[in-house]
């Protein structure tokens, strides 16, 4: 490598460190102290999501089980500690050493958290009631979170924590506006909420970066350790390099792998950018479009699940969705908008004229590919068929040697792999300028495999056992470790060299410096949920999205589609400044309650996994939006573009994305709701034929360029094919109305697990002159008296002479009924009742998938005028 390629390596490593792990490696055995401090981290979360605490438990007969609080305090002294060391805390604090004033920062943080499990029981005994100590050390906490903030994160996310607590204190002060005030907080009541309880920083969010993040980081950064992602870099470029636009396309498929256990868009640009940006500027894509190409790929790798960017596991915690549905609900559009990304990226290279690279002399015929590749995926199936029978009938007739049974077959398939990647020499990360003829992919592909298995063996957990994502994680991390510290040492075996412990040592340093990535890789997410904590303990403290909502609703004028533009707008400009979690955390707790009550009150009833995955994916593009996008600042260090260039240029790939969102809001079907296996199929199919419609409308270029009304009619096939509905619902009506006087009919009419649509209107409870109204849909229960049956649902009707003609009177829901919250809009108590005005039936009507038939036959006009154009420009040539 180049003294001028060693020193840009030196620079992006020091930018992936600033943003993920920390600058700072100090020498000596301050280093090493550093070193074993993230070693332990890793090792206690592993401790803690085994099974290993509970027989230590029972075998020695003293208590070695945390507890989930006591596990989020052992997890942020251990981030705030490392976030300490490995963080400077200015710019120009030294790199290599630890001043005096990190140290003593440390043991205040650590000190701060570690007071929550060393006097438990004290504090317990007097929930509510904070003596002097409790809190100093409250207020230190919450001191020393706010500089780990900003050493690891920067001041964004400090100044919107600290606004939030701000008002938390100030609220109540005349000179706020008198729509947003509140009565305001004492001192011991706020520190009690945020530090001394599970309300605040020790909230959900906390806790799930302690016992679910950390274990996918963690087997991330052992797959990267091994040689993963240099793997799937060079197996995608063997495979598509010679396309047009190749190494574009193998920088889409390449991060759309490493998206499947990266958290980080960051990370995930300088991981596979430093290798296929110099290529695409090599074989002709511009400075600024190589670096947006892999901007976009490279962001768009946090919708891919299982990870989502750590998000995943957030928005499965605050929906109170399995997350294994969550999965389900984002891997449409996941695909969807990577494969139109892929089909961008060959519409640029079919403007510009541009060639693949060369390739080797093919060995195999096309029809020997295809039976190579069919076979290939047939060998795949009928081994997962022999596992899943064979561990389903372990787990039948032995349930207690199920996991021993797994690990057998994992050891035999990576003892078969790991004697394949023997016949051939490891790959190696070879310098891109001097990269001329692309390599074979049949000596790629067995390199390899091996680093597949310990991802199987996280989805198969998942997706096929249903284990818990921790638990899951937890597998994969123990495969992965087996992985990195053998594979050295078989290899060797396997080629007759004279395996030795040298090679075993190896694998020992490489699981050892795998295991303190992953921690350090770790720090920014355990302080950012940390702080994010402070966000939602405002929010739960005083209710401040409600307010937000009310002036959010009064700026849209209760128009739904105007409010989601500013939802989208503020994750965006969030975004720039906060991590995608972070973001995320924000956003959603604020928004995410008032989309479903705005939407519900104009008739429109959003599922609450729609909403946070609009708020999911607008945090994700802020990574590539001027000015801040630091994604597209590390894709512009590589290319050596203009990184605001680079940035806008990555936003215009990544416009399908920003759609998703929108369409997924009025078509849940795209989340693959409520659809079949094969509506979900069908549903894939034309979400994909829509996507690519829509990246050539945009792009301006279909078979050949479009003309400015060919690219609107493209953005009317696509729109139609995304929702048909929208036509239907001008042709015919989607509900038939009834009175409110029928509820109790059509409730007992309905079959069990039918749902039942209604609108409920009454004074509003903030504003007693003004109606408000909701539409509600109540799923109903095993058949029977439609009044009871409304009551099993959480609601109770009645008459009542108040009521207006044709509507039915409502009470108010119990506590605890699933309507309680949702209905506190309403005064139960005015002088006016609450009542269901009506009942809306489904309509009967045509199929939506009628509007497909017209839209195809634009689509096919649109063919014959660019193919005639093409065949004319190809002749006149």
């Amino acid at each position: 490598m180049s003294g001028h390629a060693k020193t840009k390596a030196q620079e992006l490593e020091s930018m992936v460190a600033q943003s993920e792990s920390g600058a700072r490696k100090p020498a000596g055995s301050v280093g090493v102290f550093l070193g074993i401090l993230a070693f332990a981290w890793s090792i206690f979360q592993l401790y803690v999501a085994s099974g290993v605490p509970f027989w230590l438990t029972e075998h020695l007969g003293v208590n070695w089980v945390f507890n989930n609080q006591e596990v989020r305090q052992v997890h942020l002294a251990f981030a705030i500690a490392l976030c300490s060391l490995a963080y400077p805390l200015f710019k120009g604090s030294p790199q290599h050493r630890i001043p005096w004033y990190d140290w003593i920062l440390m043991v205040v943080g650590v000190c701060c958290c570690l007071y929550l499990l060393v006097f438990k029981d004290a504090i317990s005994d007097r929930a509510g009631l904070p003596t002097t100590s409790d809190l100093v050390i409250s207020a230190l906490g919450l001191i020393s979170l706010g500089i780990a903030v900003f050493r690891s994160l920067g001041l964004p996310l400090l100044l919107v924590a600290t606004v939030f607590m701000t008002y938390v204190f100030f609220g109540d002060q005349p000179w706020l506006p008198e729509v947003i005030q509140w009565k305001g907080a004492s001192f011991g009541k706020a520190m009690w909420h945020f530090w001394m309880q599970t309300e605040g920083v020790f909230g959900v969010a906390l806790g799930v970066s302690a016992t679910m993040i950390f274990l996918f980081v963690l087997f991330g950064a052992l797959l990267e350790r091994a040689g993963a992602g240099n793997y799937f870099i060079q197996l995608a470029l063997s495979l598509l390099g010679h396309l047009r636009g190749g190494p574009a396309k193998a920088a889409v498929v390449a991060s759309g792998l490493s998206g499947l256990y990266s958290g980080s868009s960051i990370a995930n640009v300088v991981t596979t950018g430093t290798f296929t940006i110099p290529l695409m500027v090599k074989t002709g894509f511009s400075r600024e479009k190589a670096g947006a190409v892999e901007v976009a790929s490279s962001t768009n790798g946090q919708l891919t699940p299982p990870v989502m960017g750590a998000a995943a596991f957030l928005i499965a915690e605050f929906t109170g969705i399995a997350y294994t549905d969550v999965i389900r609900h984002a891997v449409v559009p996941a695909l969807a908008s990577y494969i139109a990304l892929f089909y961008i990226v060959h519409l640029e290279a079919m403007k510009m004229g541009l060639e693949g690279m060369p390739r080797p002399s093919a060995r195999f015929t096309l029809i020997q590919k295809l039976m190579g590749f069919l076979g290939g995926f047939v060998a795949i199936g009928v081994l997962g068929a022999i596992v899943y029978f064979v561990l389903g009938s372990v787990a039948e007739m032995m349930p207690a040697m199920t996991t021993w049974t797994g690990a057998l077959i994992f050891l035999l398939c990576y003892l078969a792999l790991i004697r394949v990647a023997a016949k051939r020499p490891d790959l190696e990360m070879k310098d891109p300028e001097h990269f001329e003829v692309l390599p074979r992919a049949d000596e790629v592909a067995p390199t390899g495999l091996y680093y597949v298995l310990p991802i199987v063996v996280l989805l198969w957990s998942i997706l096929i056992e249903r284990l818990s994502p921790a638990l899951s994680a937890f597998w994969a991390s123990l495969a992965m470790l087996f992985v990195v510290l053998t594979q050295d040492f078989l290899k060797a075996l396997f080629r007759g060299e004279h395996a030795h412990l040298g090679h075993f040592r190896d694998g020992v340093v490489a699981m050892y410096e795998g295991m303190i990535s992953g921690a350090r890789n770790m720090v920014p997410i355990g302080v950012a949920t940390g702080v994010a904590g402070v966000v939602i303990g405002t929010v739960s403290l005083t209710g401040a999205h409600q307010v937000v909502g009310e002036f959010v609703e009064m700026l849209a004028g209760g128009n739904v589609m105007a409010m989601l533009l500013l939802v989208a707008v503020m994750s965006l400009i969030l975004g720039m400044g906060l991590p995608t979690t972070a973001n995320y955390i924000v956003v959603s707790s604020l928004m995410a309650p008032v989309i479903v009550s705005v939407g519900a009150q104009t008739g429109l009833v959003v599922p609450l996994i729609a909403v946070h995955m609009f708020v999911f994916y607008f945090g994700i593009l802020a990574d590539d939006t001027p000015p801040v996008g630091v994604a597209a600042f590390a894709a512009a260090a590589i290319s050596g573009g203009d990184p605001i260039k680079t940035g806008i240029q990555g936003f215009t790939y990544d416009i399908r994305t920003a759609l998703l969102p929108f369409l997924f809001i009025f078509n849940h079907e795209l989340l693959l709701i409520d659809v079949t296996f094969a509506q979900a199929i069908f549903v894939f199919i034309i979400a994909v034929i829509a996507m690519l419609l829509f990246a050539a409308a945009t792009q301006g270029f279909f078979i050949t360029r479009s003309r400015w009304y060919e690219s609107a009619a493209l953005l009317l096939v696509a729109f139609t094919l995304f929702r048909p509905g929208f036509w239907l619902d001008q042709v015919e009506e989607p509900f038939v109305h009834r009175p409110g006087t029928e509820v109790v009919k059509e409730a007992g009419r309905l079959p069990e697990g039918g749902l039942l649509r209604m609108v409920v209107s009454g004074p509003d409870f903030d504003r007693p002159d003004r109606m408000a109204s909701l539409t509600l849909v109540a799923p109903m229960g095993a058949p029977g008296d439609g009044a009871q049956r409304l009551m099993d649902a959480g609601l109770m009707v009645g008459d009542n002479p108040d009521a207006p003609q044709g509507t039915m009177a409502l009470e108010e829901p119990m506590a605890g009924t699933p309507y309680f919250t949702k209905m506190q809009m309403f005064d139960f108590y005015g002088d006016r009742p609450v009542v269901v005005e009506r009942v809306e039936l489904d309509a009967e009507r045509m199929q939506k998938e009628v509007f497909y038939i017209p839209g195809l036959a634009l689509l096919a006009l649109i063919i014959f005028l660019q193919l005639s154009r093409r065949k004319a420009t190809l002749a006149a040539a």
